[in-house]
């Protein structure tokens, strides 16, 4: 599946509930998978890094911005690090199996959108730059050029922004871009001198003749009453973690200080870590396959041997929902090589849109389905937690009841999303069929039988639990929908078979 990370840095550190309140705008956008949340009361800054397939994380993103503009009042800002907005700098990063020229469509496509729909100046910045000046964000704005200069110079043919208005309003402006992987990284001194702190970030910088992939500034905490040395290496392979620290502690020693601290901001790759780690010790031979947990993610990637050792185990989780959700996505994996064995075949000329969509929309049911496994897993452990709450008194009795509906709703909702995900992948079954490569044809059968096991398996759960809802009148309506639902996905796969059967006997 692709994945992008996107982590946008907001202004505002110091108030817990406007963080949360973006986050939770970001998180509600499905498929979105919230990394780190860091807050700088200092700097007045948050940063939130969240994973997610392209488009959800163009929508996370906007939404983020969306909520971000009606609570931050840039007039009313304060903070040690430069700003030019609520929504200060939204970067997109390509994961595996994601390019960056994926990432600077993306950045173009949410500045046209921020700068329309929210009326907030977007400027794009890194490869997603337009215009050449931009490209380095040090270069649109910094200490001395921030939200306030701005308002006073967007007029000029300069600071035209690439979309939105050329007016600051409270939200202030943004910028949007795409590079690659940034590891933002701090060293606090023994010093309150911002004066010397500057200097010893100007040795450091790239375009001052410091490292080549570091970019610095000074700046002075107030709560900790130091200097920062604070640090972005924009290739962590080519300016190590430790040499940025290495040339600070050096440049620090002309001056008689020394770094008391430091800190990595957001996430960081195991790799950097590994690096700083075999400089550090003197490491010689060492492999990333001696880290234990990259051994076990290696082992878990490479088969669902982890899925089914669990699904074996004594544990009642993972169980029948996870495990339909499983059947369910191999029978959208199915569907999207037939699809794919089918493109670019002169035979299926008329089909090639049709094929073109079902692959697509099978890989997004895939993804679907991979993640509904999980959620099944967790509305079963959430009933778990339910069964051994305290019922010794009336009040524990009342909030046990309560909690107990709350998790069996959940336990319903659940399957029923997996059933209704892996009924498609028997409508896609039935169209590959008729149209797909009859050299796969059977490739399609087998799609078609088991999506037809993953509907059943999962509306088997939703039965189960419907016994245990104090509506019954509720629970016998939705008896009959599923009795309904199955009779629909039957009805698909027996006009599948007949085609099936038509071809091959």
């Amino acid at each position: 599946m692709k994945l992008v990370e996107c982590v946008p840095n907001f202004s505002n550190g110091r108030d817990r509930s406007v963080v949360d309140s973006i986050v939770q705008s970001i998180a509600s956008v499905r498929h979105v998978r919230i990394l780190n949340v860091e807050m700088d009361s200092s700097h007045n800054r948050s940063v939130i890094s969240f994973a997610a397939p392209p488009e959800e994380a163009l929508e996370a993103a906007f939404a983020g911005i969306k909520t971000a503009a009606g609570l931050i009042d840039m007039t009313k800002h304060t903070g040690e690090h430069p700003r030019f907005g609520a929504s200060d700098v939204i970067p997109f990063v390509p994961l595996p199996g994601t390019t960056l020229e994926e990432c600077i469509e993306l950045a173009k496509r949410l500045g046209k959108r921020v700068g329309e729909e929210l009326g907030i100046p977007v400027y794009l910045y890194g490869e997603a730059a337009a215009i050449p000046s931009r490209r380095n964000l040090e270069d649109i704005r910094s200490k001395t050029f921030q939200f306030e200069q701005l308002r006073e110079s967007i007029s000029q043919p300069k600071w035209k922004p690439d979309f939105g208005p050329s007016d600051v309003g409270t939200p202030g402006a943004s910028i949007i871009g795409a590079r690659d992987f940034l590891i933002a990284y701090n060293v606090n001194l023994n010093t309150s001198d911002l004066a010397v702190g500057k200097k010893i970030a100007k040795a450091l910088r790239a375009k001052d003749g410091g490292l080549s992939f570091v970019k610095a500034l000074a700046f002075y905490l107030e709560d900790k009453k130091c200097v920062q040395i604070s640090m972005n290496l924009t290739s962590y392979r080519k300016s190590p973690i430790y040499r940025a620290f290495e040339l600070v502690s050096l440049e620090a020693s002309r001056y008689g200080l020394v770094p008391t601290e430091s800190e990595i901001v957001g996430l960081v790759p195991m790799d950097a870590l590994e690096e700083t780690s075999k400089f550090y010790l003197r490491l010689n031979g060492f492999s990333s396959d001696q880290i234990l947990e990259n051994k076990l993610s290696q082992n878990e990637e490479a088969s669902e041997e982890g899925f089914m050792e669990r699904l074996a185990s004594p544990s009642p989780t993972p169980g029948g929902g996870s495990a339909s959700a499983h059947v369910g996505a191999i029978a959208a994996a199915l569907d999207s090589m037939v699809a794919s064995l089918t493109q670019g075949k002169k035979k299926y000329l008329e089909y090639q849109e049709e094929m073109a969509r079902i692959t697509d929309r099978s890989r997004q049911i895939l993804s679907t389905l991979a993640r509904y496994s999980d959620e099944d897993e967790a509305a079963f452990t959430e009933m778990s937690d339910v069964w051994k709450m305290p019922k010794g008194t009336e009040a524990e009795i009342k909030a046990r009841e309560v909690a107990m509906e709350k998790a069996l709703n959940r336990n319903i909702a659940s399957p029923w999303n997996i059933a209704r995900a892996s009924l498609e992948t028997l409508e896609l079954a039935e169209r590959l069929t008729l149209h797909g490569n009859k050299n796969a044809i059977t490739d399609a059968a087998c799609a078609s039988l088991f999506g037809l096991s993953a509907v059943k398996g999962a509306l088997f759960n939703v039965l189960i639990n419907l016994k245990s809802l104090k509506d019954q009148a509720r629970a016998e309506q939705e008896k009959i929908k599923v009795r309904l639902f199955i009779e629909q996905a039957q009805a698909i796969h027996d006009r599948t078979m007949k085609i099936i059967n038509g071809e091959i006997w």
